[in-house]
């Protein structure tokens, strides 16, 4: 990471403005149609793909390769469905809602009105204590003040939470669908008949192929194994960019705001691919509506910029940012940690 001190000259505006005029005549705004049309065909053709194989192994163990398989795929769908938020694959609200109900609600079966409400307020907000959903206290915590008077349970996963990230990803898929449908029990929730619909057609769908094809027994591993698979998946893919990142103060411009709190992860082609582009966290948040191929593009440009604002701009390899996540969620579980042996002794 280099940082200068020399600024770069703002022609009227803020610095985020003069990076926005270069990022709009590099034309990395425009849409990319042809991408997202091969991007959405091939993960629909494994999407279909998977379930057909499902079948056709049948009443077989063998389906618990076909459920991590699948298990893949659904992040992968739910990568197409935060494009389609962002409306990056179309330009109306009414096309990407409608793309997103498929996508989320029916093929993945969560919530895409909720997730979408959830993600904007962490765009708006990345990392601040009290407005990001993502830092919020909930079952893991980042920041150490959140945790104290926790007990039992809760109390033991706070202090031991570092090693227990991984194997607590592995239920991520699950408390997507049931934060998904505690929000549309909510009035303020547009749409939530259809979408509620929607969720509980891919539950029936879902639990009725797992019974007819498979034993009970083998219908509960394939559930597990998948559901498994979907959540250490899209953990992995969302938890480098900004866990481990200062958390923000709330005065910072926008450019700041964004830069400060992110992380990206090197790597080619393969990283692009299985992150979503995501990988270019720093950029994705300065440029949400960015098509996700054009991130790669304006990597380059943001850095350069960066470095000449002064701006840290952070970027690792993807084994050095599950570290410093690591790392950090270790860090704040210390304190916790130093109470609870000094309660034993003085027992």
């Amino acid at each position: 990471m280099t940082v200068t001190a020399q600024r770069p000259r703002v022609a009227g505006g803020s610095d985020f403005a003069a990076l926005n005029r270069r990022i709009t005549e590099a034309g990395l705004l425009r849409r990319r149609p042809a991408h997202y049309a091969v991007r959405i065909t091939v993960v629909a053709v494994a999407l279909l793909g998977g379930w057909a194989t499902f079948l056709l192994v049948g009443r077989s163990w063998w389906t618990l390769a076909v459920a991590a398989l699948l298990g893949l795929v659904f992040s992968q769908v739910a990568l197409v469905a935060h494009d389609l938020a962002h409306r990056q694959v179309f330009r109306t609200k009414k096309s990407s809602e409608r793309a997103g109900w498929l996508a989320a609600n029916v093929a993945v079966g969560m919530s895409y009105g909720w997730w979408t409400e959830k993600h904007t307020r962490h765009h708006n907000n990345p990392n601040h204590d009290d407005l990001d959903p993502d830092v919020q206290p909930e079952v893991l915590i980042w920041a150490t003040e959140s945790a104290w008077g926790r007990r039992g349970l809760k109390g033991f996963i706070n202090r031991h939470q570092a090693g227990l990230f991984f194997p607590l990803l592995t239920l991520l898929s699950i408390d997507l669908r049931i934060s998904s449908f505690k929000a549309l029990r909510q009035p303020r929730m547009k749409h939530r008949g259809r979408e509620a619909s929607l969720m509980g057609l891919h539950l029936a769908t879902y639990v009725a192929a797992l019974l007819l094809v498979l034993s009970p027994l083998q219908a509960l591993a394939f559930f597990a194994v998948h559901h498994a698979v979907f959540g250490v998946y899209l953990g992995m893919t969302f938890a480098p960019n900004h866990k481990g990142m200062p958390h923000p103060a709330g005065n910072e411009d926008y450019l700041r705001k964004q830069v400060l709190t992110s992380r990206n992860v090197t790597g080619g082609r393969l990283t692009d691919i299985a992150l979503g582009g995501l990988n270019y966290q720093i950029e994705h948040h300065l440029f949400p509506a960015m098509p996700a191929p054009n991130l790669r593009r304006a990597q380059p440009i943001v850095q350069e910029y960066c470095e000449q604002a002064g701006v840290p701009y952070a970027q690792t390899s993807l084994i050095e940012s599950y570290r410093q996540a690591l790392r950090h969620l270790h860090d704040v579980g210390a304190p916790l940690r130093l109470a609870a042996q000094r309660q034993r002794t003085t027992r």
